[in-house]
């Protein structure tokens, strides 16, 4: 799971506690992410963290240099139910606010959405997380 600039610390310590509960060992975040071990998060995490490994670096360098496919989490993507997990890969989350970043849209190789079909305007990140685990889980 890769995180870009995550600001809140309670969303940021649920997205750690329910990356644990599938399963998934890795969370990249951008260096513009809060802090894993601010006290809200660590709260947040119930103990996760000590089992998830958080890491810090340049999303746009990261991902320049991956060969993995990128799934990103946006409003104009395929469709997250008829989306094809394969067996390995990443899933990009934005900010709370302004979704991803430009410069990182433009590395993803498949865009996926969760469906809406009320009239909010956009999920809490944490909870698109735990859709997104859950869906690829559902998979393997």
């Amino acid at each position: 799971m890769v995180l870009d600039d995550v600001q809140d610390p309670g969303n940021l310590g649920t997205i750690i506690r329910t990356a644990d509960w599938f399963g998934i060992k890795n969370i990249i975040c951008s260096e513009n992410t809060v802090e894993a071990y601010n006290p809200k998060t660590v709260q947040a995490t119930m103990g996760s963290l000590c089992r998830v490994n958080v890491v810090y670096t340049s999303l746009n360098r990261f991902l320049t240099d991956v060969k993995l496919p990128i799934y990103g989490a946006l409003l104009n993507g395929k469709n997250i139910y008829q989306t094809n997990w394969g067996k390995e890969g990443l899933i990009l989350l934005g900010n709370e606010g302004h979704g991803i970043g430009k410069e990182l849209i433009e590395k993803i190789n498949v865009p996926v959405t969760i469906p809406r079909f009320g009239e909010a305007e956009s999920l809490n990140v944490a909870v698109s997380a735990a859709i997104f685990c859950s869906e690829i889980s559902r998979q393997f």
